[in-house]
């Protein structure tokens, strides 16, 4: 992955053009291969706050017509993390130590993830936990993705 003020860069500086959003969310799921499965789509980033979608697609399916329940925990993940690692100096790194999911809704339709909270420092050391919120096309909340990260030095 890029380093994470790269991170914000990149987004603030391709985000400004057209397509870029686009451009930028294909090189965060070429760069994350299997979070790029779920095809994600940046609308927002800013140190602790990230918008993003992903579409309801065949492939993103379980056997009930649903969104499938690790597609959700995948958009809550990348949510909660490009939110995380935007907070950060280049010379930090942040991973993942625990991640749960509550489930409210059957997922349809295109999913909508938010996470948005008071960044830590760009030296913070430790655990720091982070909230994705899911929300369906009719603004019903989906899910609730809570991942535990443990930041630190690179």
């Amino acid at each position: 992955m890029v380093h994470s003020n790269e991170l914000l860069e990149r987004w603030n500086s391709l985000s400004r053009r057209p397509g870029g959003a686009w451009l930028f969310s294909r090189m965060i799921g070429l760069k994350a291969r299997y979070s790029g499965s779920i095809r994600p789509f940046v609308r927002e980033l800013a140190p602790g706050r990230c918008h993003i979608e992903m579409a309801d697609r065949r492939a993103v399916r379980n056997h009930l017509k649903s969104v499938h329940a690790i597609a959700l925990m995948n958009l809550g993940e990348i949510a909660s993390g490009l939110a995380t690692l935007t907070c950060l100096a280049s010379d930090r790194r942040g991973i993942v130590t625990n991640l749960a999911m509550s489930f409210e809704k059957k997922a349809r339709g295109t999913i909508l993830a938010r996470a948005e909270f008071d960044p830590p420092e760009p030296s913070h050391d430790g655990p720091f936990t982070a909230v994705a919120e899911l929300f369906d096309v009719e603004g019903d909340r989906v899910a609730v993705a809570t991942a535990e990260w443990t930041l630190g030095p690179r």
